[in-house]
């Protein structure tokens, strides 16, 4: 970026060099011929049928993408920031790509909305349409930078309405009290989409909502002005080089046509507002001043603005013979790369441990291995209490407040800041206690939800290697909020693995698995079995890993099976093992893993006996037991010589009385009670 420019009357450039400010103009008016073709693609059907246009943002889009270092620095550009990333590097085709949805889409070859402009080869990161949601993951990578050493900056960039959203503030405190190296640019054009500023916030200039934030550098331009834009981000840029903190650098912008291709704006805005805002139009403000100093004649200008078309147009012949997505091609990217260690015994003898011993006597043993792992969570790192279980206990004390730490109560800045924070480099690894209890992950629904599909919308160019640990379900007397299950909702959604251990060595053989493979896995510790004996067993080496979706036969049986994972396997052994004292032998499978989960394992039992019955601690409506029931029905049904039957808890909120709380989950009784009713069928 150089150093700032001060204006005098002579020149409004400053000592901004004249070839500086002529490759700002031919940026500039590419860009808004880019935006001109994008209207001509759709009203001719012919893609780009989402397109937010930059105009009135040009002067703050221009200095960001200038000041972007590929290949060094990370970008974080939303739905609107087309000149940003033609300034940052990304070619018309690039582009026009993107915007026509075509297979050679560097974004992620159309499998994201036009307009999400990426590439994240550079560094050009693939943000999704939760405008603003972003933030947290350059406060993550920013993290990353910081712990590493390294120069980059991270740059996240919005609209002002996007601002309301609580993860934003989460960002800005988090990065704030961590002293983070992140630019945090704010566009406001005064309105989000129809509704203006002023319905949004108290404060109509964005920042201000900021000022009480300890060591936020707030940076205020107008984001009309080329070189008030230059030198707000040249300052922000020498400011993160001090250490002190990031940067909110807040641009005053106009929104000159509708928020959208789909929006109207001529229903929320007079035409002496729009003419107004077209009267403060960006390009033909830096258009008059070029020539009016005799930068470059009409005849030079006119010589730019012809050749930009003539790049357009030569640049969208290419595109549009291109090829689009291959229909085959939806399933590829879907899952991120396992670690597939050959399954390993349980040692036959030797000291026993406890579920939560093993959980935390792993996590020792991969932070050991691997020293790009990381653990952060609420609680987890104060002094010798880890967690509210003690599953962390010693994790701070061993690898130093660095790579194990706190978070704040704020389960989207934890899950967020992790999505960011493995972007920096593949070797990292991040373990999150997501939440003090599973009840209270819902604040970061919406991160869970934007990690799930970003190995697929990046077409495997990012996999957020992350383990999202959390202590689940009943049998405590927790009740709301400390004991329900979330394994069926987390199961629903693409890409995600799910896994749930019973036993202290599948805890942690899976715990391992997790550590060692691409993506993100939900590790499900139910806490009832911390602690429990019936869940203890012989220690494992360092060597132990178990595959995700291989199930366990935990008891063999020839005349019924029961499919079950968590606590309930428990109660599942032992009421087969009543059962073998009325002369039934039933077969018990532990699934270990529920997304994946062992089909063939299961399939291969039912033909053998005959009988299923799918028993798990979630709510039996939508529960995860119903897929297991229907692909059941619909791939093994002519082995079948009973109905499936399903043992859950009730469709009702598990209460804080261990009486409510009995009445609703199911126990050892209620397995016997189905098995009996299964096998006299």
């Amino acid at each position: 970026m150089g150093t700032a420019a001060k204006k005098t009357e002579a020149s409004p450039f400053g000592n901004v060099s004249h070839e500086t400010v002529k490759q700002w103009f031919k940026i500039t008016h590419l860009g808004r011929l880019i935006e001109d073709k994008a209207y001509i693609y759709i009203r001719g059907a012919k893609g780009w049928s989402y397109h937010a246009p930059f105009a009135g943002h040009d002067g703050i889009q221009l200095a960001i993408g200038q000041t972007f270092r590929a290949n060094k620095d990370f970008l974080f550009p939303y739905y609107r920031d087309l000149l940003t990333c033609l300034s940052a590097g990304m070619s018309v085709d690039e582009i026009l790509l993107n915007g026509l949805s075509k297979d050679g889409d560097v974004a992620g070859g159309g499998r994201h909305m036009s307009n999400h402009f990426a590439k994240p080869e550079i560094g050009i990161q693939n943000v999704s349409s939760c405008t603003g949601n972003h933030t947290l993951h350059a406060a993550g990578v920013a993290r990353a930078i910081k712990y590493y050493g390294s120069d980059a900056v991270a740059i996240s960039s919005q609209g002002e309405a996007s601002t309301s959203e609580g993860y934003v503030y989460e960002a800005l405190n988090g990065a704030s009290r961590e002293k983070l190296p992140v630019i945090f640019v704010i566009q406001n054009n005064g309105f989000g989409i129809s509704v203006p500023v002023t319905q949004q916030s108290a404060n109509t200039r964005i920042s201000d909502n900021y000022a009480g934030l300890k060591n936020l550098k707030i940076i205020n331009v107008d984001g009309t002005d080329f070189v008030d834009c230059h030198n707000g981000m040249t300052a922000a840029i020498e400011h993160i080089k001090t250490g002190e903190g990031p940067v909110l650098l807040h641009a005053q912008c106009v929104r000159i046509g509708a928020h959208s291709n789909s929006d109207r704006h001529t229903l929320y805005r007079t035409d002496e507002e729009i003419a107004a805002a077209e009267a403060r139009d960006p390009l033909a403000k830096l258009r008059a001043e070029i020539i009016a100093t005799g930068i470059m004649t009409e005849a030079e200008v006119e010589a730019v603005e012809a050749a930009n078309a003539q790049d357009l147009q030569e640049a969208a012949a290419r595109v549009e013979a291109a090829p689009d997505p291959a229909p085959e091609s939806v399933e590829d990217f879907v899952w991120a790369d396992a670690w597939t260690p050959e399954e390993t015994e349980t040692p036959a003898e030797g000291d026993k441990w406890k579920l939560r011993e093993a959980i935390n006597e792993t996590l020792h043993a991969e932070f050991t291995r691997n020293p790009d792992t990381f653990l952060w969570g609420q609680d987890v790192a104060s002094k010798e209490k880890g967690g509210v279980f003690n599953v962390t206990k010693g994790m701070e004390t061993a690898f130093g407040p660095e790579r194990v730490f706190n978070g704040p109560i704020a389960e989207d800045y934890i899950v967020g800041t992790a999505n960011g924070m493995v972007r920096y480099k593949d070797d990292i690894r991040v373990v999150i206690e997501a939440a003090q209890f599973a009840d209270y992950i819902w604040p970061a629904m919406e991160q869970i939800v934007e990690m799930s599909h970003e190995y697929w919308r990046t077409r495997g160019q990012f996999a957020p290697n992350i383990t999202l640990r959390l202590s689940s379900g009943g049998y405590i007397g927790g009740g709301l909020y400390h004991s329900q299950n979330t394994e069926a909702i987390f199961g629903h959604l693409p890409g995600v693995r799910v896994v749930v251990p019973a036993f202290a060595d599948d805890a942690a053989g899976l715990l391992r698995t997790c550590l060692r493979s691409e993506g993100m896995t939900f590790f499900l510790e139910p806490k009832f079995l911390y602690n429990q004996g019936f869940a203890s067993t012989v220690r494992c080496d360092e060597n132990h890993a178990i595959p995700f979706g291989k199930g366990r036969v935990r008891r063999e049986g020839t005349d019924a099976t029961i499919v079950s994972w968590g606590t309930t396997v428990h109660w599942s052994i032992r009421a087969a093992n009543k059962m073998a004292k009325e002369g039934y032998e039933v077969e018990v499978i532990d699934l270990r893993t529920v997304r994946p989960w062992d089909q063939e394992l299961v399939a291969e039992s039912v033909r053998k006996t005959g009988r299923l019955l799918v028993v798990h601690e979630d709510h039996i409506t939508n529960g995860f037991g119903a897929e297991i029931v229907a692909w059941t029905a619909q791939n093994v049904f002519e082995w079948l010589d009973a109905p499936i039957a399903r043992v859950a808890a009730k469709d009702i909120p598990i209460g804080f009385s261990k009486i409510l709380e009995r009445a609703t989950l199911p126990y050892e009784a209620h397995v016997h009670a189905a098995l009996e009713d299964l096998l006299k069928y």
